[in-house]
């Protein structure tokens, strides 16, 4: 198979590896094309502690500089916070620098509109239009701004999740916690938030250098660290975090993880119990939210996967909580976008206010296992292994909104192109684990043979 290409432009953003694909060039073209495209606004710009973050930092600012923009810098800091501030100072827009869950060689920009939401299919668009074109706002230097480096960025987003949810309340002992920032953004900010809620925090890679301990992706065979800490401290639980801080995965208080498709679940049910409503998720998310949104007699729907494209479909409902699969939760009444900070406080709150174990929480909900697998793939080879997989499995329901997810009769499983990562992702959930990888493996199999003959 030819050499797999190394930058992914889509609507979460353009993606590269930093040296090779996402060079200074593109970087300021890009930045050019979105301050043209914010007509020459205030952006709001900040990154996770990869080691690329400055020099990618200074390249987004000089392109936006030269568009005529006021940026506003608000240093190493979560996506979520971004997208706080971009709201709170009024900005038309804002620029979060990180790869997320990618490996430590690649770095992103990721592109949020005024209203402190990801760019939707639309504007995601207009925006790459304009960057093909090549013909953006310059200004001279005359009329070029300073940047402004806003400080206490991350104090603004803790306060509006304690103005919101308040602190948990009383307990004969505090709520033990672990964390697990993977030496990102979420570092520093993570435990001053568990703390000024009122639990006991322990901490394991958060020291934001940007030198990864660990995969990205809170994954349970990722989280061994974490698991030993938990069980080393007695803690009720453990709490894992990408590097921009926007999913959030759960470890119960056996030091066992729960997988990362719970945490919406968990931070559902508590949402739920005191504000039933709608609730949104992409197609790759467990059954089990299902099962919670019956709990309190709301409806479920299931979007296309993106963060853009599921609170699109929030606002569109009305939903009063939602988020994908990856650990990614959406409280709007806080945050209009996957914050694993907002996460936190709402499983914490859950296990403070129940006073129920993770454990005990989910095994209230039918049993059901979420597997996944992720294969490197050209992207012109996924199109060939979606029509296998149509092919073959031409005989059960399938919705081919966003790759093809079939439903079988005690699962599902969905094959479907990454929008971050030249990949091809095969998930499947079952009643057990055992089950969930039969048919991961089953399909996973085909796929490797559709994408490599």
């Amino acid at each position: 198979m030819r050499a797999i290409p190394t930058l992914k432009i889509s609507i979460s953003g353009v993606r590269g590896v930093v040296g090779d694909s996402l060079t200074p060039t593109l970087l300021v073209r890009f930045a050019q094309a979105f301050g043209t495209y914010v007509g020459s606004g205030t952006v709001v710009i900040g990154r996770d502690t990869r080691t690329s973050g400055e020099m990618v930092k200074q390249t987004v600012v000089a392109g936006l500089l030269s568009a005529g923009c006021r940026v506003v810098d608000v240093g190493v800091c979560p996506v979520p916070t971004v997208q706080v501030l971009v709201r709170h100072v009024g900005a038309q827009g804002g620029i979060c620098i990180t790869a997320s869950h990618n490996p430590a060689e690649w770095n992103a920009l990721k592109f949020i509109g005024p209203d402190g939401l990801f760019l939707g299919p639309g504007p995601a668009r207009e925006l790459l239009d304009i960057y093909h074109q090549g013909e953006y706002t310059k200004v001279s230097g005359a009329e070029m701004r300073t940047v402004e480096e806003l400080e206490g960025a991350t104090d603004v987003h803790v306060r509006a999740i304690l103005d919101a949810l308040g602190p948990l309340p009383a307990r004969e002992r505090k709520l033990r916690v672990v964390l697990d920032s993977c030496n990102g953004a979420g570092s520093v900010v993570t435990p001053r938030l568990l703390e000024a809620l009122g639990a006991e925090v322990f901490t394991v890679n958060t020291t934001p250098d940007g030198l990864f301990p660990r995969p990205a992706e809170p994954l349970p065979e990722n989280l061994g660290e974490l698991c030993a800490a938990v069980r080393e401290h007695g803690a009720d639980l453990g709490l894992a975090q990408d590097m921009d801080a926007d999913r959030l995965a759960v470890v119960d208080e056996a030091g066992r993880p729960v997988g990362e498709d719970y945490t919406l679940v968990l931070a559902a049910l508590y949402v739920l119990g005191r504000e039933p409503g709608p609730v949104v998720a992409n197609l790759s998310t467990s059954s089990a939210l299902a099962a919670a949104a019956a709990r309190f007699g709301c409806e479920l729907t299931l979007s296309k996967i993106g963060e853009a494209n599921v609170t699109e479909e929030m606002r569109r409902v009305g939903a009063v909580v939602g988020g994908e699969g990856n650990g990614g939760v959406i409280y709007p009444r806080i945050n209009f976008g996957r914050d694993s900070l907002v996460g936190a406080a709402l499983v914490l709150h859950l296990l403070a206010e129940s006073g129920q174990t993770v454990s005990e929480i989910l095994a209230t909900l039918p049993p059901s296992f979420v597997v996944k697998e992720k294969l490197a793939c050209p992207s012109d080879k996924i199109k060939v292994a979606l029509r296998m997989v149509e092919r073959e499995y031409a005989g059960y329901p399938s919705d081919r909104r966003d790759g093809v997810k079939v439903l079988l009769p005690d699962g599902w499983f969905l094959v479907r192109g990454s929008n971050t990562e030249p990949i091809i992702r095969v998930v499947a959930e079952g009643p057990t684990e055992a089950r969930a990888r039969e048919i991961v493996e089953q399909v996973f199999a085909r796929v490797r043979v559709a994408v490599t003959s």
